[in-house]
């Protein structure tokens, strides 16, 4: 039975499960009614952190761009271009026994792709979530549903799992953030053209 998160709550996730070693990262929403001409495409991306919460290079930007970190421990399993259908809109894949020693925390983020042009943002989102599954039992661990905190943001640190005294853990994060992924990725260290 998975844990339902409020934002800002923590829960560890390898001290109680030590074999937990694969955990598939579901992220899905849905979008409110709008007509403004426009699929929306939202993106989910990991930035994978090192001590001081900034990417250690460009690589550590996983998204639709860059599908797989070269360590092989995060994997971007593909692109939804309009989010229709039920079920997690896009997948990342994390193997837990890969991250390198560099790297402390693993940021979850979706963005709207093009949201000034498309003037859209998650205002417009709805039914968003994160959840956590162990990939070797198929067993949802964490479910966190994002609420409808959100107007006129266009990206959003969904969720996060972190290293903290040997073990992994979870902390529901919630934070939106103006400027789409260019803002994200100054926020993580990465420069964008």
């Amino acid at each position: 039975m998975a844990i339902n998160l409020s934002k800002g709550q923590k829960v560890e996730l390898t001290k109680s499960n030590p074999n937990l070693k694969h955990i598939m990262v579901g992220l899905g929403w849905d979008v409110n009614v709008f007509e403004g001409g426009y699929d929306f495409d939202l993106d989910a991306s990991a930035f994978a952190l090192g001590a001081y919460g900034k990417c250690l290079a460009d690589s550590d930007f996983v998204f639709y761009g860059n599908l797989r970190h070269p360590s092989g421990a995060i994997v971007h399993m593909g692109d939804n271009l309009t989010g229709e259908g039920e079920g997690d809109d896009e997948q990342i894949e994390v193997d837990l026994s890969l991250i390198p020693g560099n790297i402390t925390k693993i940021a979850f983020t979706v963005t709207i792709y093009d949201s000034d042009k498309r003037r859209q943002n998650f205002g417009q989102v709805s039914n968003a979530y994160i959840r956590i599954v162990d990939e070797d039992t198929g067993t949802e661990l964490i479910h966190y549903d994002l609420g409808e905190d959100f107007s006129i943001e266009t990206a959003i640190v969904v969720g996060e799992i972190y290293l903290y005294n040997g073990n992994w853990k979870f902390n529901a994060v919630g934070s939106g953030f103006r400027g789409g992924l260019a803002a994200l990725c100054g926020h993580y260290g990465i420069d964008v053209e």
